[in-house]
């Protein structure tokens, strides 16, 4: 399975448990750590824990199995580390502050269409 077509899977699993703001980038060109950075955010930490969960089975489902998650028990900011994907699920306020859209700006920003 291709990078974007794991991204296409987490981001309909995204969509399925209402998360708020998905954006992607696609770090290919600026770094070795992933293709793919997905970042969401949930409106509280039983949204934030469903929307890991959800990320997590689809990918599983599908033969790629999550190799590392932080985060989950606070579910201020979860990290699901898929190899050629990385997702980012914050809560509001941790999205605003670690802001990684900014970070990560010299990534190519990717609307979600592009994934259907």
């Amino acid at each position: 399975m291709t990078s974007k077509e794991m991204a296409g899977l987490v981001i309909a699993a995204l969509e399925e448990k209402k998360a708020e703001d998905i954006r992607i980038i696609d770090i290919s060109q600026v770094s070795v750590l992933a293709d793919y950075f997905i970042i969401a955010n949930g409106s509280n930490r039983s949204q934030i824990q469903a929307l890991s969960d959800s990320a997590e089975e689809t990918l599983g489902k599908a033969g790629c199995p999550v190799k590392q998650v932080e985060g989950y028990d606070t579910a201020n900011w979860v990290l699901l580390d898929f190899g050629d994907i990385i997702v980012h699920i914050f809560d509001r306020e941790n999205r605003l502050f670690y802001d990684l859209e900014r970070i990560w700006r010299d990534g190519k920003k990717i609307e979600k269409e592009e994934f259907a």
